[in-house]
This record gives structure tokens, C-alpha cells and sequence, in this order.
């Protein structure tokens, strides 16, 4: 995600503890928390699928192969 959109979803924040946000803010807000949210989902699915594991036999399987590197919806 962008460092704009990062820094804009701050002032929001911000904005909306001190004196409210209108109707168009809140929209704004939501679509760029939600898509902030995804982002940090996928990065998060990345990882966890290259997660290599050591099994006792000294033999590795990779995580993200054996449940099949599942997209989120």
C-alpha cells in the first residue's frame, strides 16, 4: 500500500477523534482501512505459505504445498 493512502487513513483517524467525519470521509475511510486489511492479509498468507517444516525424520515440507497455498476470498 502506498505511503499516500497510509498517511491519509492517519489524518482520518485523527480527524475523526477531534471533530468528526462527514458521510463522504467515513466512506473514504472504510474503503482504505478495508483495502489496508487486505493488503495485510496477503502479506501474511505469503509468508505462511513459504513456511518450510522440519519434520522429526529430518525430511521438510513446504506449508503453503501440503494446504495447497489457499487464496483468502
Amino acid at each position: 500500500m502506498e505511503q499516500g493512502k497510509i498517511d491519509r487513513i492517519n489524518e482520518l483517524a485523527r480527524k475523526s477523534k477531534a471533530e468528526g467525519l462527514t458521510e463522504a470521509e467515513k466512506k473514504e475511510q472504510a474503503l482504505l482501512r478495508e483495502e489496508f486489511l487486505a493488503n495485510i492479509r496477503r502479506n501474511l498468507r505469503a509468508q505462511l505459505d513459504n513456511i518450510d517444516m522440519v519434520n522429526p525424520d529430518g525430511t521438510t515440507e513446504n506449508l503453503g504445498e501440503k494446504y495447497g497455498r489457499k487464496e483468502a476470498n
